[in-house]
């Protein structure tokens, strides 16, 4: 699996995967983003399946809810037919740590296009952002996401609890973090 930057510098890069072109996101992709967030199952274990009312503001979510106006979320759409897949993103969180993150329709689920885009995305943040360290958090209960963090290579590094604003099934288990150093990046 290799991501090629469409533009060759540390701009964020459009980014091409076997079957996957990561994009950097614009207000057109806002639509499919919200259509995301009605899907119960997609937001299970970001707000317990409760879809997201678009009439309705949340300054308080505890998850990311992009709409096509950040600079660190890649719209990702099949290289094939530019189908819609999800979204990803890769945080600063300083200048040499990021968090990743994604989204991914229902549809396109247990295909390895989260471990395919997320790696890309990986392997971009250490050849040309400079990081040192790339994490990922999900809720311990999220098997799935747990598992696709492990086959691109991040460790397990802790369990945190956290006192959610919304009580839901699995919150009592915690949320992991998982984490890969560059030092131990084995260069996509």
């Amino acid at each position: 699996m290799h991501a090629e930057a469409m533009d060759g510098g540390s701009e964020v890069a459009v980014l091409q995967t076997m079957r996957l072109t990561l994009s950097p996101c614009r207000p057109g992709d806002c639509a499919d983003f919200m259509d995301l967030e009605r899907d119960p199952e997609v937001m299970r274990f970001l707000n317990g399946g409760h879809p997201i009312d678009h009439a309705q503001s949340y300054p308080d979510a505890t998850f990311l809810m992009p709409r096509g106006t950040e600079t660190d979320v890649w719209t990702a759409r099949r290289t094939a037919n530019g189908a819609f897949v999800g979204w990803f993103c890769l945080s600063p969180e300083s200048e040499k740590v990021a968090e990743l993150g994604y989204r991914l329709r229902r549809l396109d689920w247990g295909q390895g296009l989260a471990s395919e885009g997320a790696s890309a995305l990986i392997n971009w943040g250490f050849r040309n952002c400079g990081y040192d360290k790339i994490f990922a958090c999900t809720m311990a209960v999220n098997h799935a996401s747990r598992r696709v963090l492990e086959k691109i290579g991040l460790n397990y590094a802790r369990t945190v609890y956290v006192d959610w604003p919304d009580r839901f099934p699995g919150v009592e288990e915690g949320e992991v973090q998982y984490e890969l150093m560059h030092s131990g990046w084995d260069g996509g």
